[in-house]
């Protein structure tokens, strides 16, 4: 695919002279890719955001948008691997941003293992140690490793770095990262890693700004989206999660299950003959929300249909259930809870999914203020003046991954220099 744009609106996001400083981010998904380009100076300011779906699939889409949100690109057409479409965005920026001059990219790793925790410089070592690290994350480190190779071809001069998903939940407490196996599993790395760390660590950043007592406080994170995970922090540190080894388990997804009985894979593998492969295609790309409903894994689609779709209510229902249950745990390993966030794509905009598990939540101090859930107020929790309000601070708020890696890809750059 060759990018076009309009060149009204391509005139309209011109940048500034050739002074300034810009930062590129990559976050790279299973099928999907997300680049970002910063203007950094006193912080980060977004100038372009680039989203490519659907890759690997000849009705791939690309939407670039300026800062203002105005659309700038997009195109349906075939993306047949993350490289292309990198290679494509890459291509638009030299024709039409000539003057652009990099001095860093970021890019968003999955899965750090054991060994990587903090933002890293990319090197040749690194590459080849995520290699080895491709069966802990088959369905999205090839194709960060395959962005990160395409981003080296393009900048070859320009400085890498990785910062890792997996990176916030290394300071879990070690009983809450090992699993009941034998030993020997947990020695070889087979432990809870967790993810969505960008995601978490940009909220704790974000809390200590807008309200920092809360932030030293309990809190439970619960970024809801196609993906989606809870994490319990307690003065800013992660003490546990509810994804593990890895992102198909915990909470209930778009298209992935979340925790099951391992009786469960063990007759499928054995009694229905079912492959690997295919049992991984399934519980990765046909199970949650689309499994359930057999229809949509998203939850916009299913809410629309919720009243005339018995499987979409279903769906939208065993979601709903598995939440406020793992949020109950999470509680209880936080030994109380002083602020609820709810974060990610469904978090931020479906009041009617926050409501219901937050219903019957009462007995721990959650109560939701009805017109607040509705309109996505920042706070939507009942003023804590009557005995009958929330004594638990219920928010609202929105994440960016990218706006992490930018910050964290600039630091290390600057302390390095």
């Amino acid at each position: 695919m060759r990018l076009t744009g309009s060149p009204q609106l391509e005139k309209s996001a011109r940048m500034p002279g050739h002074t300034d400083q810009w930062l590129l981010t990559v976050n790279t998904g299973s099928s999907s890719l997300k680049v970002a380009l910063y203007q950094v100076g006193r912080g980060e300011t977004r100038v372009l955001s680039v989203t490519a779906e659907r890759i690997g699939d000849p009705t791939g889409h690309l939407r670039l948008t300026d800062a203002r949100g105005a659309t700038l690109i997009d195109q349906r057409g075939n993306l047949p691997h993350h490289g292309a479409a990198l290679e494509a965005i890459l291509a638009w920026l030299r024709d039409n941003r000539p003057e652009l001059s990099l001095f860093a990219v970021g890019h968003r790793v999955v899965q750090g293992g054991s060994d990587y925790r903090e933002p890293i410089r990319v090197t040749h070592e690194l590459i080849a140690a995520l290699q080895k690290l491709v069966p802990l994350a088959p369905d999205h480190l090839p194709q960060a490793i395959q962005t990160i190779q395409s981003a080296i071809r393009a900048f070859p001069n320009v400085p890498q770095v990785a910062c890792f998903d997996t990176g916030f939940h290394r300071s879990m407490p070690r009983i809450a990262q090992i699993y009941p196996l034998p030993r020997c599993l947990c020695d070889e790395g087979v432990v809870r890693f967790g993810f969505h760390g960008l995601s978490y660590e940009y909220i704790v950043q974000e809390l200590r700004t807008v309200a920092p007592t809360e932030a030293n406080g309990r809190v439970l994170i619960a970024h809801l989206g196609n993906g989606a995970s809870m994490a319990a922090v307690r003065g800013g540190v992660g003490i546990d999660t509810t994804m593990g080894f890895t992102p198909a388990s915990g909470l209930m997804m778009g298209t992935r299950p979340g925790d099951l009985d391992p009786g469960v894979l063990l007759y499928l593998l054995t009694e229905r003959r079912m492959k690997p492969a295919a049992l991984n295609e399934m519980l990765n790309r046909q199970a949650g929300l689309l499994g359930v409903s057999g229809t949509s894994p998203d939850m916009r689609d299913l809410l629309e249909r919720e009243s005339a779709d018995q499987h979409a209510a279903e769906a939208i229902a065993l979601f709903c259930y598995q939440a406020k249950k793992y949020l109950g745990a999470l509680v209880a390993a936080l030994g109380g809870l002083d602020t609820l966030i709810f974060t990610g794509g469904i978090g931020e905009h479906a009041a009617s999914v926050r409501l219901r598990i937050c219903e019957g939540l009462e007995f721990l101090g959650i109560r939701l203020d009805p017109q607040r859930n509705a309109t996505h107020a920042a706070v939507i929790s009942r003023d804590g003046n009557l005995q009958a309000d929330s004594s638990v601070t219920v928010r609202v708020m929105q994440t960016d991954e990218d706006l992490m890696i930018a910050r964290h890809t600039r630091l290390l750059i600057e302390q390095s220099r």
